[in-house]
């Protein structure tokens, strides 16, 4: 299950969950309305984009319209007054072009950066949801969603407002053949879309290959992401070659659908060249022998060959778009799949009681637990030694993701609201994550402890040695995973920031597997004496089988077979053979 919320996280203000509660109803229902929504949200600039974009392409297509005028008016009479205002008009023609695509293109970029940041926004919201995501998507798929995806909604837009205004110079390019001659004007009207139809049939084609490109780019760079992640657990069990030519194999596939997808698109657009570039041949044909018949002047010869000349890019532009929004609706499908998925843990409205410290398991059910039923009460240090590590996994899920089973103060797990269980329960999973920044910022992210506090939580982690004055202390830098930590400081740092999180009730799974005997003995004396000092109402439930830990609980559960087995003291249930075998194996 990927996506799980990590329980040690800054505690956030309560009404941020609700809105992103609340914002999960303005998403979008279909890839369609998704890119729909970009304009709609983004509206006065887009019209202004539009406007002013629609206004440059109508003065590109008058200038050839100009020259003909020019041409015959000026040149052809010798008319120097007519040669002035013509060539007035052509400067005033292409200052009113150049700045009317200057500030439409800049409008339309910030339409782009602006819709880019709000869908980003999106999806990291959504990736960082208390609730969490129910995915099988690796992490680096979701970062393919924030880059390449988002970013070909974005240009779809763009596309959009030049498809617009290369549509509004064709029709204006065909009422000034119209004018000019019929028989032209009705061959653009009749040509353009017969080409464009064309052009659109290999549409399904491109979005199907576009769809798989993207699919395989973005599962490749989540294996990736991976496998650097993991490099030095691979490297230590010898598994690199094998992880290696996994990801050859990935990225091999990946490969072959970028090219197919390319080949695709670049056919797309060949024929759209082929076939835009061989019916303004025809045009420019038509016109020649009308001008040899009479039929047009020599300006009207000049103005349909420079028609045919610029309306080759127009028409490239218009065929384009079907291409572009292919690709858009792909990416569109898989950031709505992301933004729609079901949350990974169950969220209620209600609170627990203000002392409810109390965790009971009520017959808890699953694919290896069988019933196992436990109660905790305010301070108790519980031990839970499990035979089959499956089960203790199952239980560290059902505590993060929720259950009707499970409650804390007399209240489900699942009804509880999610900002009411993280301020009361916290469960620190085996697996260590450690983000890039320094030492204090990933024991403490709230910053809520003053120096002494801190220094406490240190010393009980035994990770005092850590922060040690010089390697720089509490403001030692961390890189990305810890990278540069030992597997035993980043556990401990880990164990730090869970004890730092001073909850209530606090669930440790494995704290101390990547330590030495001597320091587990220190952390389990650390964790006793900060959390269940005399009168504290804390409770912390440890699962393991080390029994340096176990013997510092109160009380310790044996648990075979999916249900409690046993109970008792560790120094009771040390005499019994089949606990003695698992902790002391």
């Amino acid at each position: 299950m990927r996506g799980a919320p990590s329980a040690v996280l800054a505690r956030r203000p309560a009404d941020a969950a609700d809105t992103e509660h609340r914002g999960d109803a303005a998403v979008p229902a279909t890839p369609w309305r998704f890119l729909l929504r970009g304009v709609t949200r983004n509206k006065a600039r887009m019209a202004g984009f539009l406007l002013l974009l629609t206004l440059w392409q109508l003065c590109e297509t008058l200038v050839p319209v100009m020259i003909g005028l020019i041409i015959d008016r000026a040149v052809a009479t010798s008319d120097w007054r007519e040669l002035a205002l013509g060539g007035g008009g052509l400067v005033l023609l292409f200052g009113v072009l150049s700045y009317a695509y200057r500030f439409g293109a800049r409008l339309g970029f910030g339409v782009i950066q602006r819709e880019r940041h709000r869908i980003r926004a999106e999806i990291a919201r959504r990736a960082l949801d208390a609730r969490g995501v129910r995915t099988d998507a690796l992490t680096g798929e979701t970062l393919s969603l924030a880059t390449s995806d988002t970013d070909s909604v974005v240009f779809a837009l763009r596309s959009l407002g030049y498809s617009l205004a290369a549509a509004g110079s064709l029709a204006l390019s065909a009422w000034v053949l119209l004018d000019l001659h019929t028989g032209l004007g009705l061959v653009v009207l009749i040509g353009v879309p017969v080409v464009m139809a064309a052009v659109q049939a290999l549409g399904p084609l491109v979005s199907r290959r576009a769809r798989d490109q993207q699919a395989g780019t973005a599962h490749a760079t989540g294996i990736a992401v991976d496998l650097v992640r993991g490099l030095r657990v691979l490297q230590g069990i010898g598994a690199e070659d094998r992880a290696a030519a996994r990801y050859r194999e990935v990225s091999r596939r990946a490969r072959i659908a970028g090219i197919r997808g390319a080949q695709t698109h670049g056919a797309m657009l060949g024929l759209t060249s082929l076939l835009s570039g061989a019916f303004l041949a025809l045009v420019a044909f038509l016109a020649g022998d009308l001008a040899l018949s009479g039929e047009i002047t020599v300006g009207g010869l000049v103005t349909v060959v420079g028609l045919s000349q610029y309306l080759a890019e127009p028409i490239e532009t218009v065929g384009g778009i079907g291409a572009q929004a292919a690709q858009a609706h792909a990416s569109a499908g898989r950031i709505l799949t992301h933004l729609t998925g079901p949350p990974l843990v169950a969220a209620g409205t209600r609170t627990p009681p203000p002392d409810g410290a109390e965790l009971r398991l009520d017959g808890l059910n699953g694919r290896h637990l069988a019933g196992l039923s436990a109660l905790s009460r305010p301070g108790e240090m519980l031990g839970l030694a499990f035979e089959d590590p499956a089960c203790a996994g199952e239980l560290l899920d059902a505590l993060a993701v929720g259950s009707a089973s499970i409650t804390l103060g007399g209240v489900p797990l699942d009804e509880l609201s999610t900002e009411a269980r993280r301020a009361r329960l916290v469960v620190a999973p085996h697996h260590v994550d450690l983000f890039e920044g320094t030492l204090r910022d990933n024991i403490d992210p709230a910053g809520a402890l003053d120096d002494d506090a801190l220094d406490a939580v240190l010393a009980a982690s035994a990770s005092a040695d850590v922060a040690d004055p010089d390697s720089g202390g509490t403001d030692r830098p961390v890189s990305s995973g810890g990278a540069s930590y030992s597997g035993g400081q980043r556990q401990r740092v880990a164990l730090a920031r869970a004890l730092a999180s001073r909850a209530p009730v606090l669930v440790l799974h494995d704290p101390t597997t990547a330590v030495d005997a001597v320091t587990e003995h220190r952390i389990a004396a650390g964790v006793r004496d900060l959390r269940h000092r005399t009168g504290s109402a804390l409770t912390t439930w440890l699962v393991t089988c080390s029994p340096a830990l176990l013997a510092r609980c109160d009380r310790v559960l044996l648990v075979r077979g999916g249900a409690v087995a046993d109970e008792g003291a560790h120094r009771d249930l040390v005499a019994k053979p089949e606990y003695r075998e698992l902790v002391l194996r």
